[in-house]
C-alpha cells in the first residue's frame, strides 16, 4: 500500500493508540475472567475497557475502509482485519505489525526474513495460546464433567493442543470448548510449519553459502 495514501496516514497515525487499546482488552479480559474475587464495580470496569477498546478497533476498520474506497472489496482483501474486528480477542496479534513499524519510523534495522517468521511466530503463538487458555478455561471450568477446572489446566491443554500432542488428560466436553479445540489446533499446526519451513530454509541457504565459500577443485 503507498504510503502516502490516506489510509496509510491514518494507519501510521493510530498504530500504537489501537496497540495500547489491544493490550488493555486483553488485560481486562484476563482479569475479568481469573480474578474471581474481583467486586461488581471492578468487574463493571473491566466491561467498559472492553466495550471502549472493541469500540476503538470498530471505528479503526470503518475509516479504513471508508479511506480505502473499496466498499466489499476491502473486507475480502483484509479478511483477518474483518476476523479480528468480529472477535476482538485476535486484535493483541496487531501488536506485532505495530512493533515492525514502530521499529521502522525509528531506523531501527530490520531483522532477516528468517529471523521475523521466527519471532513473530513466536510472539503470535505466545498471544494466542494466552488468549486461548483463558477462552477455554471460561468455557469449561463450570461445565458438568470438566476436566479443564483451574486456569493451569488451560494452559496445559493449550500447549498440548499447539504442540499437536493431545495426551488426552485434559479435554474440552463444552460446544464452544470444542470449537476453540478446532481453531487451536489449526493455528499450532499452521505456526509450527511457518517455523519448521523457515528454520529448514535458513539451514539450506547456510549450506548453500558454505559450498560457495569453498576453494575450487573441492
Amino acid at each position: 500500500m503507498d504510503d502516502d495514501t490516506p489510509q496509510a496516514r491514518w494507519e501510521r497515525r493510530t498504530e500504537v493508540l489501537l496497540a495500547v487499546a489491544s493490550m488493555m482488552f486483553l488485560a481486562a479480559y484476563a482479569v475479568r475472567i481469573l480474578a474471581h474475587s474481583l467486586s461488581g464495580d471492578w468487574k463493571d470496569l473491566c466491561l467498559a475497557v472492553l466495550f471502549g477498546a472493541w469500540a476503538l478497533f470498530a471505528v479503526d476498520y470503518a475509516v479504513r475502509w471508508r479511506l480505502s474506497g473499496q466498499r466489499l472489496r476491502f473486507v475480502r482483501t483484509h479478511w483477518l482485519d474483518t476476523l479480528v474486528l468480529v472477535l476482538p480477542l485476535l486484535r493483541p496479534l496487531r501488536v506485532v505489525k505495530a512493533y515492525e513499524a514502530v521499529q521502522r519510523r525509528r531506523g531501527q534495522p530490520r531483522l532477516a526474513l528468517h529471523a521475523r517468521v521466527i519471532v513473530y511466530s513466536g510472539m503470535s503463538t505466545t498471544l494466542l495460546g494466552f488468549v486461548g487458555a483463558l477462552s477455554v478455561y471460561q468455557a469449561e471450568h463450570t461445565a458438568p464433567g470438566a476436566t479443564i477446572k483451574t486456569f493451569g489446566d488451560a494452559v496445559w491443554w493449550t500447549c498440548a493442543t499447539f504442540a499437536t500432542v493431545g495426551y488426552g488428560d485434559v479435554v474440552p466436553v463444552t460446544p464452544l470448548g470444542r470449537l476453540i479445540a478446532v481453531g487451536m489446533m489449526g493455528i499450532g499446526l499452521a505456526l509450527l510449519g511457518a517455523v519448521t519451513g523457515t528454520f529448514a530454509s535458513w539451514l539450506l541457504q547456510v549450506f548453500a553459502r558454505e559450498g560457495d565459500e569453498r576453494p575450487p577443485g573441492i
